[in-house]
């Protein structure tokens, strides 16, 4: 929460970054015209990954105010910073997007209003519900990849989620902070731990079409990525029977 009597924010907007001095300034641009337009009050939250590439110096040259950097001291992994940058959010919601904004920051808009019409804990922005959504598809093996992945999720969590991986994602913070502390993944797979349990808790969760173009520049690596992540649903199924989640 803010401190010193400050105002809380409507929204962080949480953005991790490894190694992202070609986007970023562009990145942090889009999201400042956008908050400057808006009538939600926005702080934004870039975490640096142990960037090597001066990532960090571009953030602290251009993000502006309302902006704060946070620097992890090496590299540790997607999940890792999205959950450093969630818990130190202050806004009343939480959004975190890929910083090469492949689904365009006004969209926020459209996930915010759903979270407020239907009180949900989470909103989920995805590609699969409406394909005619995607503005630049990824190349074939990449889609029908993710595709097969995401039925695997689904199936062996149990989770009624079509778009587990998609990197534009709304939580009400308050609501939903306790899932961050428990999140254990600290790479790529963190979204299935996160939404698996939130959806064992029972929380409130709406996945909504999103406009979406693939990046060339994805940190993604198919085949090594996706057997990191099968290894990290694997581990996933196993806390959970293992009772390492608690009472989720």
């Amino acid at each position: 929460m803010p401190s010193g009597g400050a105002l809380r924010p409507n929204i962080s907007i949480v953005v991790p970054a490894f190694n992202e001095s070609r986007r970023i300034g562009e990145s942090l641009t889009k999201m400042r015209e956008f908050v400057s337009r808006t009538r939600f009050s926005c702080e934004v939250i870039v975490v640096d990954d142990g960037s090597t590439d001066g990532t960090g110096e571009i953030v602290r040259r251009l993000g502006g105010d309302g902006t704060r950097l946070i620097q992890n001291v090496e590299n540790r992994g997607k999940g890792y910073s999205v959950r450093t940058g969630v818990l130190s959010a202050m806004g009343t919601h939480v959004l975190f997007t890929d910083a090469d904004l492949s689904a365009p920051i006004e969209e926020l808009s459209k996930l915010y209003e759903i979270a407020a019409r239907d009180r949900a804990d989470i909103v989920i922005g995805s590609r699969a519900v409406d394909r005619r959504y995607i503005e630049r598809h990824q190349p074939w093996f990449r889609e029908v990849g993710g595709i097969v992945f995401n039925w695997i999720v689904r199936l062996l969590l149990n989770l009624n989620v079509r778009d587990t991986q998609c990197g534009f994602k709304l939580f009400h913070l308050d609501r939903t902070r306790w899932i961050f502390e428990k999140q254990t993944t600290d790479g790529f797979g963190f979204d299935m731990e996160i939404l698996f349990l939130a959806a064992r808790q029972g929380l409130r969760i709406r996945e909504v079409p999103v406009r979406w173009s693939h990046a060339d520049e994805t940190k993604v690596r198919l085949f090594r990525d996706s057997r990191r992540m099968l290894a990290d649903l694997v581990r996933i199924r196993r806390n959970q029977i293992a009772g390492k989640y608690g009472d989720c």
